[in-house]
């Protein structure tokens, strides 16, 4: 079970013992930037983490797999996070 944004906040307020409020304004404000930055096509580095990067996805030739048939995927931008050794070794 994924953790949401009400319990993240809860334990972030917890945490660093500060008003739930407070929490929720630097979350939102943490993701506003993470987000303004992705959109300038630059990395997010967080040390001992991982890193957020925006890749170009090639054009492809895909099937649709209700009919098989074939289909043309156009290109497009995504979002990667490739995560740090220190968490893969401590989760894994």
């Amino acid at each position: 079970m994924a953790m949401t944004k009400n319990e993240m906040i809860a334990k972030v307020a917890d945490a660093v013992k500060m008003s739930k409020k407070e929490a929720k304004t630097v979350i939102e404000a943490y993701t506003d930037l993470v987000i303004s930055t992705l959109k300038k096509e630059k990395k997010v580095k967080l040390q001992g983490l991982g890193i957020f990067a925006v890749k170009n996805r090639k054009a492809r030739v895909g099937r649709n797999p209700m009919t098989g048939a074939t289909i043309q995927i156009p290109a497009k931008k995504v979002v990667k996070f490739r995560v740090s050794k220190e968490v893969k070794t401590k989760v894994l």
